[in-house]
């Protein structure tokens, strides 16, 4: 699904994606997983820190149930001081917690976040994955794909919408465990998403 950026009165951001069609999205992206790695013993689920790991962890329990008897690998991967821009930030940055009790040492990793915009991130991740073994395959998941303002050479390998927006909307992906409700909204700028 690909979502046209439109302009108008945002201040409290504009939904793109409902509760009931999120959770099609979830199912969607659990069945794509599982048409590229099936059987999924040798595939672990790694969720990017903060807002990936809320995605993963919902792909994780859906596919164990899609799939009974599997067993999927979870992990929770920090990637602050794998950033390019940890050194040259006005203020601290607060470091989240990385939980991976298992290597990835050729194995199908599915990475996950929760939108793709710039890459820089999941460049970021992608050494901090490295600390883990030698993945056979890396597959990046992300639940937005902002297509536009890429600055470095990634791709999700699947998404479960993608949004053309201009530089700066910010889309933002609510959880019921966080924020109450699922949905994804986009906002003028990230300061109008940060007031909401």
């Amino acid at each position: 699904m690909r979502i046209p950026y439109i302009c108008g009165n945002m201040t409290n951001g504009r939904i793109i994606l409902q509760p009931k069609r999120f959770q099609l999205t979830i199912d969607r992206l659990c069945h794509q997983i599982i048409e590229r790695f099936d059987p999924l013993s040798d595939c672990c689920m790694v969720g990017i820190q903060p807002r990936g790991t809320y995605l993963a962890a919902r792909l994780q329990q859906r596919l164990q149930s899609l799939t009974p008897g599997s067993t999927i690998d979870y992990g929770q991967l920090d990637i602050t001081f794998y950033r390019d821009d940890f050194r040259t930030r006005n203020k601290p940055l607060k470091a989240n917690t990385t939980s991976m009790d298992f290597l990835v040492e050729d194995r199908n990793v599915v990475l996950v976040d929760d939108v793709l915009y710039t890459g820089r991130t999941v460049t970021a991740a992608l050494t901090a994955l490295q600390h883990y073994g030698r993945p056979r395959r890396v597959l990046l998941l992300t639940m937005v794909d902002r297509r536009f303002n890429r600055e470095v050479p990634v791709k999700a390998d699947i998404a479960g919408m993608r949004v053309d927006a201009v530089d700066e909307a910010y889309v933002k992906v609510e959880w019921q465990e966080k924020d109450g409700e699922d949905r994804i909204l986009i906002f003028p700028t990230k300061e109008d998403a940060d007031d909401k």
